[in-house]
């Protein structure tokens, strides 16, 4: 096995290099969200795997001694769930919706969050989509963040859950894809998730920017084909 493009060094200069006002203490909060985010990003690898597994018809069993657990434990942590059809870029954007939620110090995934995942995500079909509309990803970033409630006192560690309109917005994502003809869930669907999500801060800061619906859905059928046909990722 060749060892990860990474190491503790790499992690300890980059966060120096991020933060060089910073205090000891102050690192220590970034560190650990950082390691949070890396935790994320390990399940993510190993549900994509299991995934894999599953399709080419390994048992829940044989799962369960890859990963060196019970079939029980396996299938509960790694049943098929709502991101399963997600593109690598779409997941990757779920990883920051988190990250941001940690570092506003917020005990909840809100709408808010998914949007600022997505425009993290520079690669995704939604990062294009939003930056042409808002002028630029700083202008659109500063329109979430002005959206969204204050920072918390303190930031919550481990599982942060999805509020209720972030979980209709996920599921508008699968909708919205389906109606498309699509049989992936990409960063566009979200956008279109999102945007459906009408009462929630992601819909009005959509709108405020001057999205609509169907205008929305129009564009991303247009640049997803595009896309798709060139062999890019969404």
């Amino acid at each position: 096995m060749s060892p990860l493009d990474i190491s503790l060094a790499d992690l300890i200069a980059r966060l120096d290099e991020e933060l060089p006002e910073a205090d000891e203490l102050a690192r220590i909060s970034e560190a650990r969200l950082r390691a949070q985010t890396l935790s994320d990003l390990g399940d993510q690898l190993i549900d994509h795997y299991v995934s894999n597994a599953k399709r080419t018809g390994a048992s829940w069993t044989q799962i369960g001694d890859a990963i060196g657990v019970s079939k029980q434990a396996a299938q509960q942590r790694h049943a098929p769930a709502a991101f399963e059809r997600f593109t690598h870029l779409n997941r990757h954007s779920i990883v920051l919706a988190q990250e941001s939620a940690r570092t506003h110090k917020h005990d909840f995934i809100g709408t808010g969050h998914l949007l600022l995942g997505l425009l993290g995500e520079p690669q995704g079909l939604a990062h294009e989509v939003l930056t042409a509309k808002g002028g630029s990803e700083r202008s659109v970033r500063e329109a979430v963040e002005a959206a969204m409630p204050p920072a918390g006192a303190k930031a919550l560690r481990g599982h942060i859950p999805f509020r209720p309109e972030s979980k209709e917005a996920i599921e508008q994502a699968h909708r919205a894809s389906a109606g498309l003809g699509h049989d992936w869930v990409g960063t566009e669907h979200m956008l279109l998730g999102l945007i459906h999500a009408e009462e929630s801060t992601a819909g009005r800061v959509l709108r405020c920017l001057g999205f609509t619906p169907d205008e929305l859905r129009d564009t991303v059928r247009t640049l997803a084909a595009e896309r798709k046909s060139g062999g890019g990722e969404n």
